[in-house]
């Protein structure tokens, strides 16, 4: 059955990503603030995901009464490094500290994905998942770090990088699903869109 098909994010990489396997939908990103209980990194982002796609749910319920042949689709991507999760930089100083940890060295990329199912009746039914990449970070010079950090690759992105930018020569391998790192994996969404029913 086609249902409606909404993305509870605000990131450009997410949209082209479900737009690259032919998905519809629209994109609907909810102000509430999102506070999680979780000490596990792919706890947090499973948590984080589906935090995103309840807020959006519930802000479309309230302005329609109801939520019918919907599905709310939330996504949060985190970069872990000993288990300590790296956000993203305050500023350049910030970002060289964060590649200066991961040249060299295997981290973890995580993102959760939750998908909230809501059928005719408005009957939710709920899919939330942590798919795990890791990357491996060839070693770096001084020289070619700040090099790096003057394309300015590293601003707004969790980790100061983007696997897809000018990080790029630097990335020795993964073990995982690529998308995964970018932002979405879009594998995964796929196949529960397909078990789920929904058709785009």
């Amino acid at each position: 059955m086609n249902r409606k098909i909404i993305l509870g994010s605000a990131s450009p990489r997410r949209r082209e990503l479900l737009r690259q396997i032919g998905v519809d939908f629209e994109v609907r990103v909810s102000d509430k603030e999102e506070h999680y209980h979780s000490v596990m990194p792919d706890e947090i982002v499973k948590e984080l995901a589906l935090m995103k796609a309840e807020n959006v749910a519930d802000e479309l319920a309230g302005e329609t009464g109801n939520i019918k042949d919907t599905v709310v689709l939330g996504a949060d991507t985190v970069v872990v490094l000993d288990e300590k999760i790296l956000g993203k930089p305050e500023d350049e100083k910030d970002a060289f500290r964060m590649i200066q940890q991961l040249q060299g060295r295997e981290h973890k990329v995580y993102t959760g994905v939750a998908v909230l199912d809501f059928d005719s009746e408005s009957s939710r039914h709920t899919v939330n998942h942590a798919v795990e990449t890791k990357v491996y970070v060839h070693e770096m010079t001084e020289e070619e770090i700040q090099r790096y950090l003057a394309a300015g690759d590293y601003k707004d992105k969790a980790g100061s990088y983007g696997i897809q930018g000018s990080f790029a020569p630097y990335i020795d391998r993964i073990d995982g699903d690529y998308y995964n790192v970018v932002g979405l994996p879009v594998s995964y969404v796929y196949r529960t869109f397909r078990e789920l029913g929904v058709v785009f």
